[in-house]
């Protein structure tokens, strides 16, 4: 254990020596993970589906004060755009309300909103929620929200582009409705949406109880609790998620967890 104790803390002394290197680096590697994985889910629009143009813009990101989140919604609607008009008027209304509310609430949890899509391409989404339990308040629930939102309204538009292409071009209402009755009927997005909440309110309140092991305790409560929500709300409303997946999904965001913990406390 020594062992493990002497390797982080040459860890942090590296970053600490090293920060005005290593910040600009992942700021540099989140925008481009970001910015690929959005045209790698989408890309619908050819013009932004440019390595050059990523890397650019990550460059941008890193050195200058720009903000991600902003850049990845302005990519996430032209991609909409090139569907259809009225997908990236709706895409430009909810991520308006999901920015309005994020400066409200949670300024500094731009990294959640970023990096709870990236986990759900990773089949690790559990993890975020039991994370931001451990890390943050409980106004980072927004952010959490946020990004199921974010990557389910993704899903859904990459799934149905073909039948939303294909609507009347001049009934603008009938894209609109179809658009937006996919979002709001997403049946499997408002089950996700609740049991992350949740989860994170669970492990965010346990580990501050002055118990021993409390962010142990507090990471597999969440864990458990989290896959009980989903799979009841598989079984109540037949959303199709995978109990296999979600299980093992569950183990690894444990794992990372403990990572975390390791750092961190």
């Amino acid at each position: 254990m020594s062992s493990l104790l002497e390797i982080r803390e040459n860890i942090r002394n590296f970053y600490s020596r090293n920060e005005v290197y290593l910040q600009p680096l992942f700021k540099f590697l989140l925008a481009l993970v970001a910015l690929l994985m959005i045209n790698g889910n989408l890309g619908f629009m050819s013009k932004i589906d440019n390595i050059f143009i990523v890397l650019v813009l990550a460059l941008m990101c890193s050195f200058l004060p720009i903000n991600l989140l902003v850049i990845s919604a302005v990519f996430v609607i032209l991609h909409f755009y090139a569907v259809s008009m009225e997908c990236a008027v709706v895409g430009g209304v909810v991520f308006l309300l999901m920015l309005l509310l994020y400066y409200r609430f949670a300024p500094k949890d731009a990294l959640i909103v970023l990096l709870l899509p990236l986990c759900f391409v990773l089949k690790i989404p559990y993890a975020i929620p039991i994370i931001v339990g451990l890390l943050c308040t409980p106004a980072s629930v927004v952010s959490v929200a946020c990004g199921v939102i974010v990557y389910y309204m993704m899903d859904y538009v990459k799934l149905n582009a073909t039948v939303i292409s294909s609507l009347d071009a001049d009934n603008a209402v009938s894209k609109f409705r179809y658009v937006m009755d996919g979002l709001m009927n997403n049946k499997a997005m408002l089950i996700v949406l609740i049991s992350f909440c949740i989860t994170t309110i669970i492990v965010y309140v346990i580990r501050r109880l002055s118990v021993d092991h409390a962010w142990t305790i507090a990471m597999f409560a969440g864990a458990v609790v989290s896959v009980v929500m989903l799979l009841l709300g598989d079984l109540t409303f037949d959303t199709n998620i995978s109990v296999v997946a979600t299980i093992l999904g569950t183990v690894v965001s444990l794992l990372l967890a403990k990572l975390v913990e390791f750092f961190a406390f």
